[in-house]
């Protein structure tokens, strides 16, 4: 296949494909965009005169474009801080709406597992698992051989899932409950927040959170409740996750961890909140996803 005219077409086709699997490589919108624009420009001069496949061998550009894009983050260590301010808001060239809506979409937990993989790890898991991509496909990507994309794929694939030693029926109460209190804190609901905190509840927050020279300690329902309704630009990026194989929530704009708010429940009610932002501290979180 030579024809320039039928490779535009099927890009345009294919855009949602691509921009989805870009977005799950990059976990960021705009990063996905210039993906796609870079994407494109390979595309455009390559030689398809043997392409049969134009959608696969166009996901396969995208996700080589991707890998260089993820390689580079790496390397030059690239701080989530820099793109957003406590407060959750975006950079210029940031589209907080759309970012919401995408996170939404696949699962912020899911991308802050992403976001702890290495590149070649998050390469083989997202085309493969995601988008069925050959593993025949993807080693040549890496340079390394099919079964070693597969190790590279089983090994994301544990990390994803997690682990937790708690009862099923247990672990449903308790995502409940903190799925109740997440949507009270982006609702901008006080009273939810109070009905769910315990009067005697103790948040405790280190020196990151805010920041401070000293840890937080923060104590009562409804003075829990009056932060809890301060920080309801955070909880747009914001979603339940496993964290060291309990429920919690984790803050994550553009899929890279920054907050992490792990609870204590008794008798269906949040008796303790412990809120780390620490990047030594979150480093140290086996962050997993949740089943639906």
């Amino acid at each position: 296949m030579d024809d320039p005219t039928s490779l535009t077409e099927r890009f345009e086709h294919d855009r949602g494909h691509l921009k989805a699997v870009a977005y799950r490589m990059l976990g960021s919108a705009s990063e996905a965009d210039d993906a796609l624009q870079e994407s494109w420009l390979r595309a455009s001069r390559a030689d398809i005169s043997e392409v049969e496949n134009l959608t696969g061998w166009l996901t396969t550009v995208v996700g080589r474009v991707c890998l260089n894009m993820l390689r580079a983050r790496h390397t030059r260590r690239e701080d989530p801080l820099d793109t957003y301010d406590r407060a959750g808001g975006a950079e210029e060239g940031e589209d907080p709406e759309q970012e919401e809506l995408l996170a939404d979409s696949v699962g912020l937990a899911l991308l802050v597992v992403l976001d702890t993989l290495s590149p070649a790890e998050r390469l083989s898991f997202v085309l493969h698992d995601m988008f069925a991509v050959p593993f025949d496909e993807i080693g040549p990507l890496l340079d390394r051989s099919p079964a070693a994309a597969r190790q590279l794929a089983s090994r994301a694939r544990r990390r994803v899932q997690g682990r937790t030693a708690l009862p099923d029926a247990d672990l449903a109460r308790r995502r409940q409950i903190v799925e109740a209190f997440l949507a009270a804190s982006r609702a901008g609901d006080f009273d939810a927040l109070v009905t769910l905190l315990h009067p005697d509840v103790v948040l405790h927050a280190d020196r990151s959170v805010v920041p401070t020279p000293e840890p937080v300690v923060v104590r009562g329902d409804v003075t829990v409740a009056k932060g809890a309704m301060a920080a309801t630009g955070r909880a747009r990026f914001t979603g339940v996750a496993l964290v060291g194989g309990a429920v919690a929530l984790v803050m994550a704009p553009l899929g890279r961890l920054r907050l992490v708010l792990g609870f204590a429940i008794v008798d269906g009610l949040i008796t303790g909140i412990d809120v780390v932002a620490d990047p030594d501290r979150l480093r140290g979180l086996e962050v997993a996803v949740l089943e639906s």
